[in-house]
C-alpha cells in the first residue's frame, strides 16, 4: 500500500511523514523509492524494530529518519513543509501495542469518543505541516463491540473533514490470510455475525489557501 501511494503522490527528494511508524514499512518504501521519509512512533520498540527494517545496503540517495514522538506534537516538524503523509493508526485497542506500558498510546483506549478526541489533536497536527495541495493516506479499519459493528473508519473521516482537509478517494483495501482469521471464523459461527474483511484508505487533500471549494462541497466537512 505505502509504494502505491508515495509513487503516486508524490517525486523523488519530497519529504513523506508517517507520524505512527510502526514497524516501519512507509520508512522503507521511501529509502528504496528516494524521498526523505521521517517516522516517529510513541513505541521506543517500534522506533528500533524500524531502524532494525531499515538497515539494509543500496544505492539510495536519502537518510531515512526515525525518532520517538506523538502524532498530537509534532513540534520538530515545520509548518507547510511535509509533501505526503502515509500512516495506519491503531483501531482502539484491538492490538494493545505496548500492553499498558507507554502514556498516551492511542492502541491503549477503549472508548470510542475518546480515541477519536486524542486522533483529532493529531489530525489537527498532521493539517499544520502538510504543504498546501498535497496528500495525507490513512489506512483505518472498522470494529466490533458487544455484537455491534463500530464504524470507526467513519468516524476518522469525520474528524479529517472538520479540521480542513477534503476527501480524494476512498479507497477499499480487502484483508487475506490475516492471522486472526482462523479465530473470528469460529467466532462467527459461534455468535452469529459477518466477518469484517476490509479496510478504508482514505487519501484526504490539504486545500489551497484561497481555494473555491464550492465545486467539491460535498468532499468536504463544508456539507
Amino acid at each position: 500500500m505505502p509504494r502505491n501511494v508515495i509513487l503516486r503522490y508524490s517525486q523523488e527528494g519530497d519529504f513523506v511523514l508517517d507520524p505512527m511508524v510502526g514497524s516501519g514499512t512507509t520508512l522503507i518504501e521511501t529509502k528504496i523509492l528516494n524521498r526523505r521519509g521521517i517516522g516517529f512512533d510513541i513505541n521506543p520498540d517500534s522506533v528500533e524494530l524500524t531502524k532494525r527494517n531499515l538497515d539494509f545496503d543500496g544505492d539510495y540517495k536519502y537518510e531515512q529518519v526515525v525518532r520517538v514522538g506523538d502524532v498530537r506534537n509534532l513540534k520538530e516538524i515545520s509548518d507547510i513543509s511535509i509533501d505526503l503523509i502515509i500512516t495506519h493508526p491503531p483501531y482502539l485497542n484491538i492490538i494493545k501495542y505496548s500492553n499498558g506500558r507507554i502514556e498516551g498510546d492511542l492502541s491503549n483506549i477503549s472508548d470510542v469518543k475518546k480515541f477519536c478526541d486524542e486522533l483529532e489533536k493529531g489530525v489537527i497536527e498532521l493539517y499544520r505541516v502538510l504543504k498546501e495541495d498535497r496528500y495525507c493516506a490513512i489506512l483505518i479499519g472498522d470494529t466490533r463491540k458487544s455484537g455491534h459493528y463500530i464504524p470507526l473508519s467513519y468516524y476518522v473521516m469525520r474528524l479529517f473533514l472538520k479540521n480542513g482537509f477534503v476527501l480524494k478517494e476512498d479507497i477499499i483495501k480487502v484483508q487475506h490470510n490475516c492471522k486472526s482469521t482462523p479465530y473470528w471464523e469460529r467466532q462467527v459461527e459461534k455468535y452469529n455475525f459477518y466477518m469484517i474483511m476490509h479496510e478504508h484508505l482514505f487519501i484526504f487533500r490539504k486545500p489551497k489557501k484561497d481555494e473555491n471549494l464550492n465545486k467539491i462541497k460535498y468532499s468536504t466537512g463544508l456539507y
